[in-house]
C-alpha cells in the first residue's frame, strides 16, 4: 500500500509543480510520488489559495521568457550557421 501524505506535503507538491518551472514528471520524480498522484493533487488544489495569485503569474511569466529565451537562442545557431556558409561561399 503507498504512503500517506500529509496535507502540507500536498500543497507544497502543489506549489512546486505550479511555480518552479520544472516539468510535473520531474517534480513527481523529485519528491518521489507518482505523475498521476501529483495531477490528482494540482486538480484538487487548483481552485484553493495554494499559490497566491502573484507566485502563479510569475511562474507563467518565466515560463514565456523561458520560451522567447529558448527560440532566440536557436536563432542565433541558425544565424551563425549561415554565417560561416555564406563566408566559405566567398572563397
Amino acid at each position: 500500500m503507498g504512503l500517506k501524505r500529509t496535507d502540507e506535503f500536498r500543497a507544497d507538491a502543489v506549489r512546486i509543480a505550479l511555480t518552479s518551472g520544472l516539468t510535473r514528471k520531474q517534480v513527481a520524480d523529485d519528491l518521489g510520488v507518482g505523475m498521476s498522484t501529483l495531477n490528482k493533487w494540482v486538480t484538487a488544489h487548483r481552485d484553493t489559495d495554494v499559490v497566491s495569485k502573484e507566485d502563479l503569474s510569475l511562474a507563467q511569466e518565466n515560463d514565456r521568457l523561458r520560451r522567447e529565451n529558448r527560440i532566440l537562442k536557436e536563432e542565433r545557431e541558425v544565424l551563425k550557421k549561415a554565417t560561416v556558409f555564406l563566408a566559405s561561399q566567398k572563397l
